[in-house]
């Protein structure tokens, strides 16, 4: 592969993966807005309580192979069949699982309820193992545009049927409906577009067994990384009720909406693109910094810009009832700025083939999670989610500790990469809420919080002649004239 086919695939990477991620934050947005005005606090709390099983059960049914499937030169069709046929028993082993664990899960949250909805919810266990192979297909040979087109159909159909269902008063089933949907139209999306077809003829598991010794470790690591994302849910649930929960879980979803957004662009084509380029370690890094820079120019102007205008946008869109999530948006969305960051940090770790390193950074992260939130717990929810945003700052300084050993990129570089956008985007912020701090009116707000900061951004990048920029707009430009 040329450098500039890769370059060329990489920005048509980027691109799509924007475009899928922009569509989907947009519709979420959009249908977010309406199931938080159609449904109750505690109907959010009920589904945040069991996701993180819901995650770690779908985790362990990919256990890792997508990963290790990318990490390959030139993957095997036995590799995706044996990839195949594994995720297939270990998805229904897994529902079943969970299909007589329910009461035992019903009775940790003391919530009766939640006996049918997990038998129900967990059915898209079952769904999504049959499409792992072809979406690792279409991640390896860096397909994001038929990816994208998968999601989007996915997010639209599924979220329009989940609204319907609120409207009918379905409450949370409404919700655990919505996933199902989601599941099933991306796994049938990923059938369309990936060529690759299982074969019932010489299945063998010797190349599960091969990708194991990498794959097990990812896989250790990516459910460590739910249970990091969700462990304010997990004991929030148990320690105070679903209506509080509810209150945390809508915060955190509108944070990780945005830099979900920006996460998923880069993710799209950071692994491939790091492991084409391992050969040669002076453009591996020269394609990270780029990547970096990428990334910290968007994340910190539009996860501090939200959290600027978090309260305002509560307020009007899914309504007063929802306030105190405002509070918690605002200080999530400082550790949100840092999570592209640390994904992308993550993809360097696994793309120079140590996963090792990988699981023991996400476990200590998980541990220290844990052990500050059970101390923490009962000086009240909005001192747990302080110290949890602090403490996922901080650890992107030990990923930084293990790139570093790995690849010599330097603190001063990461420093050089990402603080001019953090200076500029906090900056900017806080000229904005000056200048806006008389508004009264919430609508007029957040309009002028919004035009005011993102005016002010662009300006400050453009006077500063930011090569980013430059690149961005010129791609754009090039792509509206193809069509």
């Amino acid at each position: 592969m040329t450098n500039d086919t890769l370059k060329e695939k990489t920005a048509r990477g980027l691109f799509w993966g924007g475009l899928n991620s922009l569509t989907q934050q947009v519709i979420g947005i959009i249908f977010a807005i309406i199931l938080g005005r159609l449904l109750d606090n505690a109907d959010f709390g009920m589904m945040a309580m069991i996701g993180v099983f819901s995650l770690i059960a779908t985790t362990l049914q990919n256990s890792g192979f997508p990963t290790a499937l990318a990490n390959m030169k030139e993957p095997r069709d036995e590799d995706y069949n044996s990839v195949f046929w594994f995720n297939i028993i270990v998805g229904f082993s897994a529902y079943t699982v969970l299909l007589f664990c329910a009461p035992l899960i019903a009775a940790y949250y003391n919530e009766p309820r939640l006996i049918p909805l997990c038998r129900y919810a967990f059915l898209s266990i079952l769904i999504a193992s049959f499409g792992t192979a072809q979406n690792a297909y279409l991640f390896k040979n860096l397909k994001a545009r038929q990816q994208a087109k998968a999601s989007m159909t996915a997010v639209i159909i599924s979220n329009v049927t989940g609204a319907a269902c609120a409207f009918a008063g379905l409450a949370y089933w409404s919700l655990a409906t919505q996933g199902l949907v989601y599941v099933s139209i991306n796994t049938l999306m990923a059938w369309h577009y990936s060529p690759w077809r299982p074969s019932l003829h010489g299945i063998t598991f010797e190349p599960v067994k091969r990708m194991l010794r990498f794959s097990f470790k990812i896989l250790l690591s990516n459910i460590a990384t739910i249970i990091n994302n969700n462990i304010l849910n997990f004991l929030l649930g148990h320690y105070y009720t679903a209506h509080a929960t509810g209150n945390f879980n809508q915060a955190y979803q509108w944070d990780s909406k945005c830099f979900g957004l920006v996460q998923s662009m880069v993710n799209q084509v950071a692994q491939p693109v790091l492991v084409d380029l391992q050969s040669d370690s002076n453009r591996q890094l020269n394609a990270f910094r780029k990547l970096m820079r990428f990334t910290a120019f968007l994340s910190f102007p539009l996860l501090l810009g939200f959290g600027l205008v978090a309260k305002e946008f509560i307020v009007i869109t899914i309504g007063e009832k929802w306030l105190v999530s405002a509070g918690y948006v605002q200080i999530l969305c400082l550790a949100g700025a840092t999570m592209p960051l640390f994904t992308l940090l993550s993809n360097m770790v696994i793309s120079k083939g140590k996963s090792n390193i990988y699981l023991y950074c996400t476990f200590g992260l998980g541990f220290a999670q844990i052990v500050s939130m059970l101390v923490l717990w009962s000086y009240g929810i909005m001192t747990m989610v302080i110290a949890y945003t602090l403490l996922n700052i901080m650890w992107i300084f030990v990923w930084l500790f293990f790139v570093y050993l790995l690849t010599g990129y330097r603190l001063w570089f990461f420093i050089k990469d990402t603080a001019p956008f953090a200076v500029a985007a906090f900056a900017v912020m806080t000229a904005a809420y000056l200048a806006t701090v008389y508004i009264f009116t919430p609508w007029l707000l957040l309009i002028c919080r919004i035009a005011i900061a993102a005016i002010l951004y662009y300006a400050i990048m453009r006077m500063a002649r930011v090569q980013i920029l430059s690149e961005c707009e010129q791609f754009i430009i090039k792509k509206i004239r193809s069509h």
